[in-house]
């Protein structure tokens, strides 16, 4: 067993060439045997998998159709809540935490018939770019082990790119799904925000927090995508919109499509990137898109600015939750070593939360404070309605927007831990789309030799609200004349 995507398994489970509860106990022993540190895996959902696969093969014995996800292993990033299923935010401040529902995307996932064989690891509460921010340790990036495989999402991506499971849902805030789907050599997109539910997610940044999909090609991506998207009750910025026909433009290619290119991200990104993406370019002009240069206004640092102030102060109020009193783990220490309601809460936080996501309540909680306010959050407020307009400009014009999905190739683990600016900048082509609520897509664009290693390199298409179906069919497009 190796390689599955969601078609080819579907296909050989729909002909009886393999059950589901043979394909799912397959990656249970390959998960066991190469993960046996739970670095990509948190924790496993063994027996409520097998009991699903079972209930797929009964049906497919009685000879009725399957569905495209029936029987098909999947994974779900640690920040979606999974009823009675150990939900950790890979913090420790969560480590004992069982919801008592399902996330709606989840919901809609089982309802699917997908099966769920586990929890995969990230950054603590999502707020990190390369995987190292886990309480629980990193995740490998399967392509080289001493190099990060990207975040928040690094335990989604490399549990695809490793073959650990078929295809896996993250989250992305400012790039979290598309960075690690970047460095690890798969596809990972983040749709329109408010087009899947982002009930049960656990909030970091709530105005730009989407679940995103995550898979090995754009096919796969489409049909998750279709399973789990649409309005939700229980989310008030989830859209009513319900039409899902994503698959609908696949087979029109990209002749016709103008793809606007941004030559400042082409040329501040590493030479290899550079040199990648535009043999890209001359690729999809070749086979008959069009090519468009312009200028995306405030990319690169001036968004990563806008973009860190935004999630900062949005997460200051969000963790205000994690108190130790409603939910969460109370070491001993704390409560042997505190008394007042304050002392009880600063040594609480102190003890369970990590560098980097104290950091950013720090941050926020100034960027808030009165006298700064304005300085800071209102002008980084005004400064994403200004993108916004910007790219609403930019799509009466062209289809797709493109740009490299970061400007460096993976770093080494370690390397930039130490220095927070440098981490953040490696969002600096991807903030944007959450900025503006657009949908944004990452695939492998090409690859490259360093020390010995085959690296991958992604480039991003976005297109404007509620479009995911050109973003499909240019991501599509341009999947297939990189391999043609």
């Amino acid at each position: 067993m190796s390689g599955f995507t969601i078609s080819s398994l579907h296909e050989k489970l729909q002909n009886k060439e393999i059950t589901a509860t043979k394909a799912s106990e397959d990656y249970f022993s390959k998960i066991k045997k190469t993960d046996p540190e739970n670095k990509v895996y948190l924790t496993l959902n063994e027996e409520e998998a097998l009991n699903q696969a079972f209930l797929v093969d009964e049906k497919i014995k009685k000879g009725e159709k399957i569905e495209r996800l029936e029987g098909i292993p999947s994974s779900v990033k640690d920040v979606l809540s999974t009823k009675n299923l150990r939900t950790t935010a890979a913090s420790q401040a969560l480590s004992n935490f069982i919801p008592p529902y399902d996330a709606t995307a989840v919901k809609n996932l089982r309802a699917s018939g997908a099966i769920l064989l586990g929890k995969t690891n990230c950054d603590e509460f999502a707020m990190g770019g390369s995987g190292e921010n886990s309480a629980f340790g990193l995740a490998p990036n399967p392509l080289d082990p001493e190099r990060v495989p990207g975040g928040s999402s690094s335990g989604s991506a490399s549990a695809i790119a490793s073959d650990l499971c078929v295809f896996s849902l993250g989250s992305d805030t400012g790039g979290s799904v598309r960075l690690p789907a970047s460095f690890c050599g798969i596809v990972g997109m983040k749709p329109t925000y408010g087009r899947i539910s982002r009930y049960g997610l656990i909030a970091m940044a709530s105005s730009l927090d989407q679940i995103g999909v995550m898979a090995k090609n754009v096919e796969d991506v489409t049909d998750v995508l279709s399973a789990i998207a649409g309005p939700d009750p229980k989310d008030s910025t989830s859209s009513g919109f319900t039409g899902k026909d994503f698959r609908r433009d696949f087979d029109l290619g990209g002749k016709g499509l103008t793809l606007a290119y941004d030559k400042k991200s082409i040329e501040m990104s590493d030479p290899q990137i550079k040199k990648t993406s535009l043999d890209f370019l001359a690729k999809w002009k070749k086979e008959g898109g069009r090519l468009k240069e312009l200028t995306i206004p405030y990319l690169g640092e001036e968004a990563v600015a806008c973009y860190y102030i935004i999630t900062a102060s949005e997460v200051s109020a969000n963790m205000a939750r994690y108190d130790g009193i409603r939910y969460g783990k109370v070491p001993k220490k704390v409560l042997e070593e505190t008394h007042s309601w304050h002392q009880f809460i600063s040594s609480l936080r102190g003890e369970l939360l990590g560098k980097e996501v104290k950091r950013r309540i720090i941050m926020g909680t100034f960027c808030l404070s009165s006298g700064y306010y304005d300085a800071y959050y209102g002008k980084a407020q005004k400064v994403r309605a200004y993108i916004q307009k910007s790219l609403d400009e930019t799509f009466k014009s062209a289809d797709l927007i493109f740009t490299p999905t970061s400007p460096d190739l993976p770093f080494k683990i370690g390397e930039r831990i130490n220095d927070p600016v440098r981490m953040y900048l490696a969002d600096a082509f991807t903030t944007i789309a959450n900025l503006a609520g657009i949908p944004a897509i990452s695939f492998p664009i090409g690859e490259t030799q360093i020390e010995g290693k085959t690296l991958s390199i992604g480039g991003q298409l976005m297109a404007k609200q509620w479009d995911e179906e050109t973003l499909l069919r240019g991501a599509k497009f341009g999947e297939e004349i990189i391999h043609a």
